[in-house]
């Protein structure tokens, strides 16, 4: 029985007006009609109705025996009353593998096929995934295989985007019945929704119970330490080297960078009129001189090409003289790797303010994270790929 996908009817009518503007859309398409991109705006700055909030797990039971469920998106799409395989594409992997339902993919992406340590659980499940078969290309340039997925025929397909027309497009060209979920930071409800979903949906409810506790248990830990603190104890803080659309050097910077957030620590790239990643210039950085500095290790190569031109003035920032100087693991590898930026936040924050973090054993609490979240321990694979925590000397 081919089952049919049920969408509101707003949705509905935003992907035939699409279709009717810009023809089948890709998982990747930035030019959308007006309406999507409204709608796609209220899914990335959480503007959505409580009520869809709560119901984004709802489960209901047909008459023939089917069930409909409720995706983070609002759409409701029907699937089998036991599901036994998916498909996962856009990262939903990911998800899936925070959910405890890895054992049930069969499809994939080819950026899960690789296994690579920056993304924890793909490296956690690398002989699992590398029996998947290839569903999407994955990364920047994704494009989906829809012929590959009609012929594998997974009972459901997670979908990792907040593009719900290309959502429905594939919908619409394999017949299946694909899931909208999404993963955008570690503080979302949208995680830890997804997460609830694929619980429901996969028959591991009882293990993605734990893992959204956990989470919202670690993101008010953070929280509750820092919250309180006075502005003028607060050192202030610069992170260089982070990775967006490929790696940069010590003036690559990110403004509303998540670990730092979630700890209420003064990030100086914030103080600029800037979003997300950017290019700061060196005299910016002279002028801030830094109390503590965060650096991506996986992006040393570049750091020190930058000191080899500029070594005297990063020389001469206090942090450096000081040996403040620290590691930041880069968390955004394929979407965000949210063990890692959860970690990164626990790691930052016993930089920072060691007093509100004396009684956090990191290594141990870092393990605790990996283990509930991909069900290993991970820090020494990390120091294994020289993408480790602790002190770093810049020109080395």
């Amino acid at each position: 029985m081919k089952l049919k996908t049920k969408v509101q009817a707003v949705a509905l009518s935003v992907f035939m007006a699409a279709q009717i503007l810009t023809g089948c859309g890709s998982a990747n398409q930035t030019t959308q009609a007006s309406a999507d991109a409204t709608a796609n705006q209220e899914v990335l700055t959480g503007e959505r109705d409580d009520a869809a909030s709560e119901t984004s797990a709802n489960v209901t039971v047909t008459e023939s025996g089917t069930r409909i469920v409720t995706d983070v998106f609002g759409r409701e799409v029907e699937i089998p009353a036991e599901v036994n395989t998916c498909a996962a594409l856009g990262s939903a992997a990911r998800l899936i593998t925070y959910a405890g339902g890895v054992e049930k993919i069969i499809g994939c992406t080819e950026m899960e096929l690789k296994g690579a340590p920056g993304m924890p659980f793909a490296y956690a499940n690398k002989d699992h995934f590398a029996a998947c078969t290839a569903v999407a290309s994955g990364g920047s340039g994704n494009a989906d295989y829809a012929e590959a997925l009609i012929e594998l025929a997974p009972d459901v397909v997670f979908y990792q985007d907040s593009d719900t027309v290309a959502i429905e497009d594939l919908a619409q060209k394999t017949g299946l019945p694909i899931i909208g979920v999404y993963g955008d930071a570690f503080n979302s409800h949208y995680l830890t929704d997804s997460i609830s979903l694929i619980g429901e949906v996969l028959g591991c409810k009882d293990h993605s119970d734990v893992v959204v506790d956990a989470i919202n248990g670690w993101v008010k830990d953070l929280n509750d330490r820092t919250k309180d603190i006075p502005e003028d104890q607060k050192p202030t803080v610069y992170p260089g080297a982070v990775s967006w659309s490929g790696g940069h050097g010590f003036t690559g910077t990110y403004a509303g960078y998540a670990p730092l957030e979630a700890i209420n620590a003064i990030n100086l790239s914030d103080t600029l009129d800037a979003e997300d990643g950017f290019e700061v210039s060196m005299e910016q950085i002279l002028d801030w001189d830094p109390d503590i500095i965060f650096l991506n290790p996986s992006n040393m190569e570049l750091v020190n090409e930058d000191y080899a031109s500029n070594g005297s003035a990063i020389d001469s920032l206090t942090a450096v003289k000081e040996g403040k100087v620290y590691s930041q693991v880069n968390f955004n590898y394929y979407w965000c790797n949210m063990e890692l930026a959860i970690v990164d936040s626990y790691y930052a924050g016993s930089i920072i303010y060691p007093e509100a973090f004396a009684d956090v054993n990191f290594e141990e609490k870092a393990e605790e994270i990996f283990n509930v979240m991909i069900g290993m321990d991970y820090l020494d694979v990390l120091n294994e790929n020289n993408m480790g925590f602790g002190q770093m000397t810049i020109g080395e």
